[in-house]
């Protein structure tokens, strides 16, 4: 389980293209400290296992449902990426609880900047809308941050200089590619009241 509170811009080292899934190599210096073979960490807001480590980057292996699902797909050596460890038991919970499983994708549409903070418009996929409200929680490549305004195919928000500065949504363009994970209580209350579920998500 994840925050959305991004603890580190990484960088892709190299992808091992194999038959039907991708080796990647990224350097993450922070995260990597302590992990170990099995370990999880979130790249983009997709959650990873961690197959080795050494001088402050790991390798991890994606599989072609998570390639094909997700904006990882995308990524080459030189990509700036959003690391995160999972939460520590009895830790802060700075965001909102994140799954690291992606629901889907959305695109940059608009970016506005303001003297202090940037309003960025993304597109929302068919089947995700009803999840996003108004001042609710959704992750966009791995970060936690609130719902500005929503609309049928949309949904905007609002980031700060640091979210800017310290994330890949600094440096996000239109037409960019972005991972989506909607809040997964909301799954779970449509689940209770019989509603129809989402697509099932990226493991």
């Amino acid at each position: 389980m994840f925050t959305g509170i991004v603890e580190e811009l990484g960088e892709v080292v190299a992808v091992e293209e194999l038959s039907d899934a991708s080796r990647f190599r990224l350097r993450g210096p922070l995260v990597t400290e302590g992990a170990k073979h099995g370990d999880s960490i979130a790249v983009n807001g997709v959650c990873l296992t961690v197959v080795d480590t050494a001088d402050g980057e790991f390798t991890a292996d994606v599989m072609a449902e998570t390639l094909n699902r997700s904006s990882l797909g995308a990524l080459a050596a030189g990509s700036r990426v959003n690391l995160e460890r999972p939460m520590a038991l009895g830790g802060r919970l700075g965001g909102h609880l994140v799954q690291g499983h992606v629901d889907g994708t959305g695109t940059v549409a608009e970016r506005v900047p303001g003297e202090h903070w940037e309003i960025v418009k993304i597109s929302l996929p068919a089947g995700l809308a009803r999840y996003v409200v108004e001042k609710g929680s959704i992750t966009v490549d791995g970060v936690s941050l609130t719902v500005v305004g929503v609309g049928d195919d949309w949904f905007t928000v609002s980031l700060i200089p640091t979210t800017l500065e310290l994330t890949t949504l600094g440096i996000k363009k239109p037409g960019d590619p972005v991972n989506l994970e909607v809040d997964v209580l909301a799954k779970y209350v449509e689940r209770l009241l019989g509603g129809r579920g989402a697509e099932e998500p990226v493991a």
